[in-house]
């Protein structure tokens, strides 16, 4: 699945526009949008740079698109995907990209935050020792993960709420940072480890354990976004063209990962991300960063939303956080002139 990328975008398609047009201008946009659309209310944007691979590369790529969508004070900074959400949501920065099933929690909260897009499916694997085949044998089990309400401890918490699990109950969560919980995965101290890129990749080169689910690929998970595009609510309200404009250099940036994953990876080597190349090229290969085209964002917020709240881990309904915290109009638009 991972390099299946041109169902509707082939890589001469990608080509042969970049040739005639340039990268400011390419990626499925009409020359004429940009000059036809009103300006951005603001020049100024403050952008998340994680260090994830999989919504880091796409921040990054983003970047000299932004500036060509008119952003010519563009501030970025550089944080964790949980410390980024933070910074969004208390209005010191203005968009990010982060794993959805932690993103729900957060508006379950009132957290001011808008969901405007799905970047990605995947990333997250589920590793387990040689007596773990399936989620359901974590039941009294002794899971890693890095922080109680990070983002891949959420991401499990849904999963172990659809095979019938009570997250809160039925594991024994073990918080360590994650270095030492890998460590502990390979002496067989606990029986299951939630990886995320670069962890499985390294997992998997070196033999240690096995997959027990694969995100990227393994329904129903793969049927739905991992990483959706987020900003802060206060600023889609007072600048609704200049949020068009950022989600637009996002997409962009989301077909360059899917059809030049060489080009995305020198990109991020060139921020100073060299220590994992081989794994960030292996990640952004396997993962379909194309499928915004095609999924519907809703139908993901709605299903993270039901597994969290049977889990008793969220109070509002997946209608009310629909309602309240997600806008799709700009990712609407955005299809119909990307030519989707």
């Amino acid at each position: 699945m991972g390099n299946q990328h041109n169902d509707h975008w082939s890589r001469r398609e990608f080509l042969s526009t970049a040739a005639l047009a340039g990268t400011g201008a390419l990626l499925g946009l009409q020359s004429n949008s940009l000059a036809a659309e009103p300006p951005a209310e603001t020049n100024k944007l403050r952008v998340i740079e994680p260090p994830e691979i999989c919504s880091g590369t796409t921040l990054i790529a983003a970047q000299e698109l932004l500036k060509g969508e008119g952003f010519t004070q563009l501030q970025v900074k550089k944080a964790t995907g949980i410390d980024g959400l933070n910074a969004v949501a208390r209005g010191e920065a203005d968009f990010s990209i982060t794993p959805v099933p932690s993103l729900v929690t957060r508006l379950d909260a009132g957290e001011p935050l808008m969901l405007l897009a799905g970047i990605h499916i995947g990333c997250f694997e589920l590793f387990g020792s040689e007596r773990i085949r399936s989620l359901r044998d974590l039941k009294g089990k002794r899971v890693a993960v890095s922080a109680l309400g990070s983002g891949r401890q959420i991401f499990l918490a849904s999963m172990l709420a659809h095979v019938g699990l009570d997250p809160r109950q039925d594991v024994e969560w073990v918080t360590r940072p994650i270095a030492e919980s890998m460590q502990m995965f390979a002496r067989g101290e606990i029986d299951a480890f939630m990886g995320f890129p670069p962890e499985p990749q390294e997992l998997r080169a070196k033999k240690i354990g096995h997959v027990v689910v694969n995100t990227t690929t393994d329904k129903p998970w793969s049927q739905y976004f991992c990483c959706m595009a987020l900003a802060n609510r206060e600023f889609v309200r007072k600048h609704p063209a200049a949020t068009k404009r950022t989600l637009r250099a996002f997409l962009k940036a989301a077909n360059i990962c899917a059809l030049e994953s060489q080009r995305a990876v020198k990109l991020r080597a060139d921020k100073g991300y060299t220590a994992d190349s081989e794994y960030a090229l292996q990640t952004i290969k396997e993962l379909p960063y194309d499928r915004w085209r095609e999924y519907d964002p809703e139908d993901t917020v709605r299903f993270f939303a039901l597994r969290l709240h049977e889990a008793g881990l969220i109070k509002s309904s997946p209608q009310k956080i629909i309602s309240q915290g997600t806008d799709w109009r700009f990712l609407k638009e955005l299809k119909k002139e990307m030519k989707v």
